[in-house]
């Protein structure tokens, strides 16, 4: 069923259809604010004078619906993706959707990482994840938009793989599209005052197409909302708790086991059968980590979740669904990482083995992978 009336035109801050009947939908404007010029819709109103970002946003249908559009077109896919939330924003169903299209991964955020970090490692640690993912690429560029790093050598590589196309970017929210959008508009189109300024931060709901001077387009697609993100589930406020704006810094924790670590009030990992060992835990430096006895775990949260154990609050808390446990065998000799999609990981130091557990709100993708470090 489409709610869209076209005499409405569009909105200039996220391009999306205009309509004034339905304010769950997206475009959605109030019939008095047509008047308004430029036109925008609730959405973008709201994130302009309020900043606050309103739950419309494009399902994973949807998205892929927009995506399988991609197949049929003969252009360069640019997949932006967070380090620091690696397997959480990966699009691992890319590769079925652009079908013979190239795929450019671009790695945001790699000011996160230690400054002593071994870049060639951390750039095939990347290939062999997302080839382990499905998906192929023709290049990794690591780069950070908050820094302004690794922009020139993803331009020189988005000309050697582009010729005269089209260039898609996707990418989930929160990864950075539109700083990389605006740096790419800069170099290519010399419409990039006209757009900064209509458009806001993670508005985009429909393609928009940029023009760019030789006739072809950049097509911003919209972030695609990932559920078992932890960034998608937790408040505003919380937010900022959670994702990290700094380099991190590792803390380290001899466990034993029969030994618990509180990350806040928002995940616990329990080190349940092994030799004793230590374990790297990489997650926002303001996150503050309790350790306590297995056995008084379950007591500690039941008391103290909101106050003592937080981020979240108290309202926060009551906002997450229950917490559900994943049980991880940490294999003989393997390095691992057990990641807890956008709150970060805890490094397996020890060869020896474990037996480990991970506490968390149902939804929030846990999984163990090869150390990134």
């Amino acid at each position: 069923m489409n709610h869209t009336h076209d005499g409405l035109g569009r909105c200039s801050g996220c391009g999306i259809a205009l309509q004034t009947e339905h304010p769950e939908l997206p475009g959605y404007t109030p019939m008095k604010a047509l008047d308004r010029d430029p036109v925008i819709c609730q959405r973008c109103f709201r994130i302009k004078n309020y900043s606050e970002a309103s739950s419309v946003t494009v399902d994973q249908d949807e998205f892929l619906k927009l995506l399988s559009k991609i197949g049929d077109k003969d252009a360069l896919v640019i997949h932006i993706v967070d380090l620091f939330d690696f397997e959480g924003s990966l699009i691992s169903a890319l590769q079925r959707f652009v079908g013979n299209n190239p795929v450019l991964l671009a790695v945001n955020k790699t000011d996160l990482l230690p400054k002593v970090t071994n870049w060639n490692k951390v750039r095939n640690w990347v290939q062999q994840q997302a080839k382990a993912q499905g998906l192929r690429t023709v290049d990794v560029v690591l780069c950070s938009a908050k820094q302004n790093q690794g922009f020139d050598y993803l331009l020189e590589a988005v000309n050697m793989h582009r010729a005269d196309r089209d260039v898609y970017v996707v990418g989930a929210t929160n990864v950075g599209k539109s700083t990389l959008i605006n740096r790419l508009i800069r170099d290519y189109s010399d419409l990039e005052q006209e757009l900064t300024t209509s458009r806001y931060p993670g508005t985009t709901l429909d393609m928009v197409h940029i023009p760019l001077d030789d006739g072809a387009s950049i097509i911003d697609t919209p972030g695609i909302v990932y559920p078992w993100r932890y960034s998608e589930l937790v408040s505003r406020k919380d937010l900022q708790a959670i994702m990290p704006d700094k380099p991190l810094k590792p803390s380290v924790y001899q466990l034993n086991s029969g030994q618990s670590l509180f990350i806040g009030g928002l995940a616990r990992f329990d080190f349940i059968e092994g030799e004793h060992q230590s374990f790297t835990l990489y997650t926002n430096n303001t996150l503050k980590i309790h350790r306590t006895k297995l056995e008084k775990a379950d007591e500690l949260f039941e008391n103290h979740a909101g106050e003592l154990l937080s981020p979240p609050t108290r309202e926060g808390l009551e906002e997450l669904p229950e917490w559900t446990r994943h049980d991880i065998r940490i294999s003989k000799g393997s390095r691992s990482d057990v990641f807890i999609s956008g709150l970060g990981w805890i490094k397996v130091n020890g060869q020896t083995g474990a037996l480990v557990a991970v506490h968390a709100p149902r939804g929030v993708r846990v999984m163990v992978r090869p150390s990134l470090i």
